[in-house]
């Protein structure tokens, strides 16, 4: 695993939690990663048997760090995009089913512009989940409408929840 300045990989207590809250969505689902980092997430989507899994980072280090775990598992699920997530998304029209959002700590206000996008694009199919990671100090509320949380914990000084998208029927 890469070593740079500012990389937070979800601990393990925390990451085994989320599988476990997403252990039926994540079989054939289509997966965003937005802030891949160290990869945890995304590897263990990949390893999960989600369909596609889309791991995007925009520094090129950590995206070639990862690209060589993804040849070394021999994992054909997965796609490493080196981007500016919002860049990113400017570009897509398939929707996610599962989407992992967990920005730089001292970055909050990505969390919601993130949500904002994907919402705008249409980018999240109904019933799409959403993981959320921010510290303690911090805020997190869902200012969109038919975006409800579905669970939530604290674990040391980090938080962490699921929410749930879905239009009205």
């Amino acid at each position: 695993m890469l070593d740079k300045e500012g990389l937070r990989p979800t601990p393990d207590r925390v990451r085994e939690t989320v599988f476990n809250w997403l252990a039926m969505d994540i079989p054939g689902a289509r997966v965003l990663d937005c802030f891949a980092g160290a990869g945890g997430l995304g590897l263990e989507a990949a390893s999960r048997e989600a369909r596609d899994v889309i791991m995007v980072d925009k520094d090129r280090r950590i995206t070639q760090s990862l690209q060589q775990q993804v040849e070394c598992l021999k994992a054909g699920n997965i796609t490493t995009i080196c981007a500016d997530v919002m860049s990113y998304l400017d570009g897509q029209t398939e929707p996610f089913d599962v989407v992992f959002i967990d920005p730089p700590y001292q970055m909050p206000e990505l969390r919601t512009d993130v949500i904002t996008a994907l919402l705008k694009r249409g980018l999240l199919k109904n019933d799409a989940k959403l993981y959320l990671e921010w510290p303690n100090e911090q805020q997190m509320t869902l200012n969109h409408d038919n975006l409800n949380w579905l669970k939530q914990k604290s674990a040391a000084s980090v938080c962490y929840a699921l929410a749930q998208w879905g239009e009205c029927r």
